[in-house]
């Protein structure tokens, strides 16, 4: 269906009032939104996939990567999107974006922010971003911020909650890049940003049980790997992020090639974990954590749709999943706040994958020592705590942040009216 500014649908509180909204998303991907942009050297192309590509360039820049300290030209195009304003005043943005990045191209994203005064950040960079690693180093950017935001890795967050600070519109900027003189280009496909507002919470109660589902979803242990690649930060816990964006990728029937996979040591197992691994890599990060990369690398396969958002609830969760589609979601914890997972973690992925009668989550978690042992049952008020709140304690006591609901939702563009209806009712088209 056309994209469009959405977010969950509204739910009753206890008492039956309607809690007000804390999240939106907006993702430009039909023809006619791409037409709504200001183009600079690029056109929209239509078909069953419409995007933007370089058609003449806007003008030849210079870029020195900062991770090989080669200095090159480039031919450049933009698209600006329209202004959006949010449906909620926003402490956090995230951006997301689904692009092919022939040889000798790449992409840049960045997010101007306007604050409820009228004033604007600066033009955030979002990342600097290629499917193949041949012209570029895929990074992020460090170091952006004004005196009420800044920029940490992929999110846009604003400095004090507490003030009353919000931004509430933003336009994203697509900078396609190319070889001077050369035909190619990059195709854009869909890209946007959830905003959110999520009141700070040490706890998330959990919804009511619905129906039992299991995904059949492949298993992949990221601690199989430990030690490989030590360039794409050594396997091991390092490797959540890939490790279950690749489950995924697979579950929805899309692999890499055998001459995808030709550069992989023979003698490791598992392969396409280390494939997810390098090309989700952000040089400027250190690690294969950066969640719109994740998105953009499962968008390269063919027909594959992805996102960066959060969820509100276990209810949304569970509408995804039951509808077919699984959830990478992003948590933090103390080994003693999930019962079975036998770790802790500063930041971890894994996947849900269904429900049990009695509601529990069913987890492909990466964290375990071997694929056999990836499924995991976890207590569902004990998982809805860990993810969905945005306050923690520490082992040393010390108030740290949560992730408030953030996942990664990949789906394919012949989704089932079912598959499209669960996407619509957490607000992504």
């Amino acid at each position: 269906g056309p994209a469009a500014a959405g977010g969950p649908l509204p739910r009753p509180s206890a008492a039956g009032r309607q809690e007000p909204a804390t999240i939106d998303n907006r993702f430009w991907s039909t023809a006619s939104d791409w037409l709504q942009g200001r183009a600079s050297g690029v056109r929209v192309v239509a078909g069953s996939r419409p995007g933007v590509r370089i058609a003449a360039p806007a003008g030849v820049t210079e870029y020195t990567d900062p991770h090989t300290g080669t200095t090159a030209a480039w031919e450049y195009a933009t698209w600006t999107s329209p202004l959006h304003r949010s449906k909620v005043p926003a402490t956090e943005l995230i951006a997301s974006w689904n692009a092919r990045t022939p040889a000798g191209t790449w992409l840049q994203t960045e997010v101007e922010g306007v604050y409820a005064d009228g004033g604007r950040t600066p033009w955030y960079v979002l990342g600097r971003w290629a499917s193949g690693d041949q012209d570029i180093r895929r990074t992020s950017v460090d170091g952006q911020g004004d005196d009420r935001s800044s920029v940490w890795t992929d999110t846009v967050s604003v400095d004090d909650a507490a003030s009353g600070t919000r931004i509430v519109a933003y336009r994203l900027r697509l900078t396609l890049y190319r070889t001077p003189g050369s035909g190619a280009t990059p195709t854009v496909w869909r890209a946007g940003a959830m905003t959110s507002d999520v009141p700070d919470r040490f706890t998330a109660p959990a919804a009511r049980p619905g129906r039992a589902r299991e995904l059949a979803v492949p298993r992949y242990s990221q601690n199989t790997h430990v030690g490989q690649y030590p360039e794409y930060d050594n396997g091991g816990e390092a490797w959540c992020s890939p490790t279950s964006s690749q489950m995924i990728i697979e579950y929805w029937g899309r692999h890499p090639t055998a001459e995808d996979l030709a550069w992989v040591n023979p003698d490791y197992e598992d392969p396409q974990v280390c494939h997810a691994a390098r090309f989700t890599y952000d040089h400027q990060y250190e690690g294969c954590g950066n969640w719109p990369f994740n998105a953009a690398y499962a968008a390269t396969y063919d027909d594959l749709r992805a996102v960066v958002t959060r969820l509100g609830s276990l209810t949304d969760l569970h509408r995804l999943v039951t509808a077919g589609i699984p959830v990478i979601t992003s948590q933090s914890f103390l080994a003693e706040e999930l019962t079975g997972a036998g770790y802790g973690t500063s930041g971890h992925l894994m996947t849900v994958v269904g429900f049990t009668e009695d509601g529990d989550i069913i987890a492909n978690d990466p964290a375990s020592p071997s694929n056999e042992a990836v499924r995991r049952v976890y207590d569902r008020s004990q998982w809805s705590d860990i993810w969905l709140r945005t306050k923690r304690y520490g082992a040393d006591g010390r108030v740290l942040s949560g992730t408030g609901g953030v996942c990664y939702l990949y789906f394919p563009a012949d989704a089932s009216a079912a598959q499209r209806a669960a996407l619509a009712s957490v607000g992504i088209r």
